[in-house]
């Protein structure tokens, strides 16, 4: 089936003029003119919602091939007493996060003093 040129939608118009009259013909352009902006509307709500689901899904899928070992993913799980460095001290860096607590001793030329 090919496309509809001028010489073919004129014959579709006069048939239809001939079917349903001159005074219905304008009212039946109404209709099948709000029934296709009816059937765009609903058709491009489907492909929106298709799309957002594909999208969803695929973050789902993202989500399960992430290594679930990556020290990135994980959520630091609280230590003894609460505090996930286990009572030792600990500074807090810009970000207002915790650094964790320096337990090297520092490298000098002198010997400890005891």
């Amino acid at each position: 089936m090919g496309n509809l040129g001028f010489p073919e939608l004129m014959l579709i118009f006069v048939i239809a003029l001939i079917v349903f009259g001159p005074k219905k013909l304008p009212e039946l352009g109404k209709s099948i003119g709000k029934g296709l902006a009816e059937f765009r509307r609903a058709s491009n709500e489907l492909r929106n919602t298709w799309e957002e689901e594909v999208r969803v899904e695929d973050l789902r899928k993202f989500d399960k091939i992430a290594d679930p070992h990556d020290d990135y993913n994980k959520v630091s799980e609280p230590t003894a007493g609460g505090n996930p460095s286990a009572g030792a001290p600990t500074s807090s860096t810009p970000t207002g996060e915790a650094a964790p607590a320096a337990t090297a001793k520092p490298i000098t030329d002198q010997p400890e003093k005891s």
